[in-house]
């Protein structure tokens, strides 16, 4: 029965795949000044936008290399596929492909053509993507010739978008920055190279807060000069996305790939991962290299996966992990560790959880933390530790006035004819209207600093100490597996601290935004958050697709 159904399904794809050329789609840029002008009443400050559209990214130059493929996709194929892949996690989109229901090529169409259709519509574009891979649908093709055995748990043959501060063979690697526009010709990232090892397809670049959002002071997240403003398909123009890895949020949920790669310096994966109602890990620093992505602090970046499950979720980290002699920080981190494996063994019962008592005037948050100790979890509740974080744009300054013109020296594109932060302010000052419409204060700032290299020391262990001193305090007292948070609430503390976060779908406010319960564990204690995120993510299935994006 299972195949004689697989063979209806896929004589149904094929018969409907023999269709007629398409007419083109073309994005046209609109008018958007009465738009703007009803922004600025906005009551969040940061959402008073100065603009939307790019100046600088053309969509009709982005999708010209796969007008012949498209052009023979019908609305019909993709409406056909949507049951197979639409919301579906990776275990069953393998499982369809294994049955020969779906192919990575038919994959990778649905969500060039699915991006295309809402990108191109005034109406419902989220500004999300900056560039796609010209050669996808030759390389899906190419997998779909080559397919292993097995399959399930892989990220083999699946179209997967990086955040646009990786570098990429093949595309620019821009950080949103015009400064970087032609930053076209660099190797892999080693998470790139790590993913193409384990058969993933880069279908391309994702928008993002400017800099990785260490560039302005007050302005919006998820605008950069070459993407423009990516907006929030829970509430395009009413919810922000959430930074800096605001498009590989917004990609995500709006189901423009499997997956997408984000990174976080301070809240960057946690904060769009909750505003989207997605899942995003933020790895121990050091778990995952950060060779060959645009920094702001080697203290404290690190990458990370952005899924809609947590199965996802552990099957994407999975693919990135591996030691890179570039990154001393991943020394050691040689092990071949099975997170998929491990999600069988999870549950909440037994498992000592603290909650946040200062938290809970929040209902969801509230009512959420009932929820699990009806499933048997030992809830903890204590108040915060009194400690502060002095010095935490010093951190940030120093390390990137540092950390930049190393990428730029040794990974950035040789013809790009900046060097270091300076470089970067200056050239911005020749078109600021264009390249940065709300100013560049931080980068200012950090020309400014002159902390000196002992007081930078003393800074960075005083906040290391601090962060840990925070979360250990109740953990130790407690003996706590993980304590609850909100979204990013405590991604300042887990930074410093070099602590891992989970965050996981825990409702929508009666506005419809989105809101996630995230978990933080000691370091490396990544199975420990996945196990944890998966038993809550089976007990509350709250997660659902944006309305305008079925």
């Amino acid at each position: 029965m299972k195949n004689l159904f697989s063979l209806v399904v896929l004589l149904v794809l094929l018969v409907t795949s023999c269709k007629q050329k398409e007419s083109s789609v073309t994005f046209i840029k609109y008018d958007e000044t009465s738009e703007i002008a009803a922004l600025q009443n906005h009551e969040i400050n940061r959402m008073k936008f100065k603009l939307i559209q790019s100046k600088y990214l053309d969509m009709n130059e982005v999708f010209k290399p796969f007008e012949e493929d498209l052009a023979y996709f019908s609305e019909e194929d993709y409406q056909n596929l949507v049951p197979f892949i639409l919301e579906k996690d990776i275990p069953t989109i393998q499982e369809y492909v294994n049955n020969s229901i779906l192919s990575y090529e038919r994959i990778v169409l649905f969500y060039l053509y699915r991006i295309r259709k809402f990108e191109s519509n005034n109406d419902l574009a989220l500004h999300s993507i900056i560039a796609l891979n010209s050669n996808i649908v030759k390389e899906a093709r190419e997998k779909d010739r080559k397919r292993p055995s097995n399959l399930r748990n892989t990220v083999f043959g699946l179209p997967i978008l990086l955040k646009d501060n990786i570098n990429t063979i093949g595309m620019a690697t821009t950080a949103g920055a015009f400064a970087l526009q032609n930053n076209t010709t660099t190797d892999d990232a080693f998470i790139v190279k790590k993913l193409k090892e384990n058969g993933a397809l880069i279908l391309g670049k994702a928008n993002l807060s400017e800099w990785a959002y260490y560039f302005c002071s007050g302005c919006p997240v998820g605008y950069s000069a070459i993407g423009g403003q990516t907006l929030n398909p829970y509430g395009r123009k009413i919810f922000e996305t959430g930074g800096s890895s605001s498009g590989s949020g917004v990609t995500v949920a709006a189901n423009f790939a499997v997956a997408a790669v984000g990174t976080e310096t301070s809240g960057s994966i946690l904060s769009p991962s909750s505003q989207n109602s997605v899942v995003g890990l933020k790895p121990t620093i050091g778990l995952l290299s950060r060779t060959g992505i645009v920094p702001i602090s080697s203290t404290l970046d690190t990458p990370g996966p952005m899924t809609k499950s947590v199965v996802d979720n552990a099957i994407f980290l999975s693919a990135m992990l591996g030691e890179d002699s570039e990154d001393m920080a991943t020394e050691g981190n040689n092990m071949q560790l099975n997170y998929v494996d491990s999600l069988k063994a999870s549950t909440l019962k037994g498992k000592r959880l603290g909650v946040i008592k200062e938290l809970l005037t929040d209902s969801i948050y509230k009512r959420t933390v009932q929820i699990i100790k009806r499933a048997g979890a030992e809830v903890i509740e204590f108040e915060q530790p009194q400690v502060r974080l002095n010095g935490f744009l010093t951190l940030l300054n120093i390390d990137m006035k540092h950390d930049l013109p190393i990428y730029l020296k040794n990974y950035a594109d040789s013809t790009v004819e900046i060097s270091s932060v300076e470089d970067v302010v200056n050239l911005n000052l020749l078109d600021s209207i264009s390249r940065a419409p709300y100013g560049q204060q931080l980068f200012e700032g950090i020309i400014n600093d002159t902390t000196s290299t002992e007081a930078f020391e003393l800074v960075k262990q005083n906040l290391n100490k601090n962060g840990i001193e925070y979360l250990s305090t109740p953990m130790e007292a407690y003996n706590l597996d993980a304590i609850l948070s909100i979204n990013n609430y405590h991604a300042g503390f887990a930074a410093v601290a070099k602590y891992p976060c989970l965050t996981v779908p825990m409702g929508y406010k009666k506005s419809g935004e989105p809101i996630s319960l995230t978990f933080i564990a000691k370091p490396y204690q990544e199975q420990k958050l996945l196990q944890l995120g998966y038993a809550f993510e089976k007990l509350t299935k709250v997660r659902k697709l944006p309305k305008g994006y079925k």
